[in-house]
């Protein structure tokens, strides 16, 4: 019976990581370039179950020895654990700003924003020409380009596909983008404000180029790949679930109390 609890309580425990998880992508349903977390369980090796005194060994006739019948019966589940949270890095879809600072990224890859704490990632391409003249994000951090900071006389810019910055006026060319692409990107760690930080499994980054480097789109931003139909479903089952093992913590301890109340009559 006890071994009751704990399956029930791990099977919460795990739930309550997925609601998490769901909970934190429906609050970001409007925020750009955010990707939605999975988390994702495991269950515990199961045991199996024999019948009671019987080892299973029997004799052949004629003293030919002896066999194993191998009485199972059935297997027994000892709960389930959270295994990994990682992120869906899966195309979003393009809103329209009009807003010439603003570029989305049509396919893999991130752009490079420095940052107190070093360099971060991050899919989100909505941008503004800060006081000093810098590209930055709308927290204030400047966005690099492959020559360094990108600095802009003007926002009457034009960004081809890809990623070159040119004036509107002249064509001359400012920088280009600096984007980067992970061995892993599925475990980049997520840092706030749609930042990601690598770490040992996701890898070093390294320079998208050729048919790694994502196509950009002027003027728009992309925005996140939550579903909220299949987030309330997904919501939904987390909650039944979330009940049946309430439910059979509560069954196991109303048979322990049971048991205990027999054995006090009997003592």
């Amino acid at each position: 019976m006890i071994r009751g609890w704990y399956t029930g309580a791990s099977g919460m425990n795990a739930q309550q990581n997925r609601l998490d998880a769901i909970s934190n992508n429906l609050a970001n349903v409007d925020t750009a370039g955010y990707k939605r977390d999975i988390a994702v369980s495991k269950s515990f090796p199961e045991l199996l179950i024999r019948r009671t005194n019987a080892d299973g060994v029997y004799q052949l006739q004629n003293g030919m020895g002896s066999a194993d019948a191998a009485p199972v019966i059935g297997k027994l589940g000892l709960g389930v654990e959270t295994n990994e949270n990682y992120v869906d890095f899966s195309q979003g879809s393009f809103k329209i700003t009009n807003t010439n600072t603003d570029a989305a990224l049509g396919g893999k890859g991130f752009y490079v924003i420095d940052t107190p704490n070093g360099e971060r990632y991050t899919r989100n391409g909505n941008f503004l020409l800060g006081k000093e003249g810098i590209l930055e994000t709308k927290d204030g951090y400047p966005v690099l380009g492959e020559k360094g900071y990108i600095r802009l006389d003007t926002d009457k810019i034009t960004i081809n596909e890809d990623g070159v910055i040119t004036y509107s006026e002249d064509g001359t060319e400012v920088d280009r983008f600096k984007v980067v692409r992970f061995d892993n990107e599925r475990y980049l760690k997520k840092m706030g404000n749609s930042f990601y930080a690598t770490n040992d499994i996701a890898g070093p980054a390294h320079i998208a180029e050729g048919n790694e480097r994502p196509r950009f789109v002027q003027g728009y931003t992309e925005t996140s790949n939550v579903n909220v139909v299949n987030e309330m479903v997904q919501m939904i089952e987390v909650n039944r679930a979330y009940e049946a093992n309430q439910k059979t913590v509560q069954s196991e301890d109303s048979m322990m109390s049971t048991l205990w109340q027999k054995v006090a009559v009997l003592g």
